[in-house]
């Protein structure tokens, strides 16, 4: 597995995994989740896109965004198909890796408060649970970790 910067041309395939790994949550939401409205060039181009690839085949991706003091994990995603093998958890622990580069003691996220699978994975994984609101028409689930010191 590698995981990189993500490149411009990076972005039908990172946009193909969004596609496939957010498409069975249109019909629970009622409409697209916000990340498959991502506007992943822009993204790309500020730098705040990493993927996982194995060969040439982009498996998953992470966006990531400094916004203060804290690391905020705007998205995250791996293709169903590869779903089971820990590609996700690599991916967490690369967020984490990150802030802890960059000197933030925090990683924070929001998820929407209908995808239950990720309410209970993420405090499986020892996020907090630090409020809900609703914006831009969708119930959002804030959740935060505090980010240990490099050794």
């Amino acid at each position: 597995m590698q995981l990189q910067r993500a490149r411009p041309e990076d972005v039908a395939p990172i946009r193909q995994v969004a596609i496939a790994a957010y498409a069975p949550y249109i019909r629970r939401i009622g409409r697209k989740p916000a990340p498959m409205l991502a506007d992943f060039p822009a993204l790309i181009a500020a730098g705040a896109v990493w993927t996982l690839a194995e060969i040439a085949d982009i498996i998953g991706f992470i966006v990531l965004r400094q916004i203060g003091e804290s690391l905020h994990l705007e998205n995250v995603a791996v293709h169903p198909e590869r779903h089971g093998e820990g590609h996700g958890r690599t991916l967490l622990d690369f967020a984490e890796a990150e802030a802890r580069r960059r000197g933030l003691g925090k990683l924070d996220l929001y998820t929407n408060a209908l995808m239950t699978e990720n309410l209970a994975l993420y405090t499986l994984l020892g996020w907090r649970e630090t409020g809900r609101r609703r914006e831009n028409g969708f119930d959002r689930v804030y959740f935060e970790k505090d980010v240990a010191p490099a050794e």
